[in-house]
């Protein structure tokens, strides 16, 4: 749809037009585990994802530098202790950490999103490697990925969460 200059923008995405990007990836004995993302919205102001995490995933305990949204549409998350099933919402203020995040058995799909700066702040390095070592699941080099042109160019690499 066209913009006009100083207009706000209105703009209409379909998940189907998005491609699914591997971000995280840790291998679970003979398999492959991964999150995987389709970017809806990805801007210096906002970020919104489904995201679809393989069963078993882990993710460590984070918080991000911006308020964050994750609805679970499909599957189960445990954040913590917490069982997450369908129709959760969690609201985490800029600051607040939680998790370690475990995909349930059939895995999970989350719709997730961001008012700001989306960089995840871990909260616990030592803890999270305990409990991949617990379960025999080892990290592997998140995938890179390029943002869109305006974003600023960190996040598709390195470190930057789990």
């Amino acid at each position: 749809m066209g913009e006009e200059p100083g207009q706000p923008r209105l703009a209409f995405v379909h998940a189907d037009d998005v491609p699914w990007t591997e971000v995280i990836a840790q291998q679970h004995a003979d398999r492959r585990v991964s999150v995987h993302e389709k970017f809806l919205e990805w801007t210096p102001e906002r970020m919104v994802v489904l995201g679809r995490y393989d069963p078993g995933m882990v993710v460590e305990r984070h918080g991000h530098a911006s308020d964050n949204l994750v609805y679970v549409l499909e599957g189960a998350l445990t954040v913590g202790d917490r069982h997450c099933p369908p129709g959760t919402l969690i609201v985490l203020e800029t600051g607040a950490a939680f998790g370690p995040l475990i995909a349930g058995e059939e895995g999970a799909l989350l719709f997730e999103t961001w008012a700001g700066d989306v960089t995840p702040v871990p909260a616990d390095k030592a803890g999270y490697q305990r409990l991949l070592d617990e379960r025999g699941i080892t990290r592997l080099p998140n995938p890179t990925f390029a943002p869109p042109p305006g974003v600023a160019d960190g996040l598709g690499s390195g470190d930057r969460w789990s």
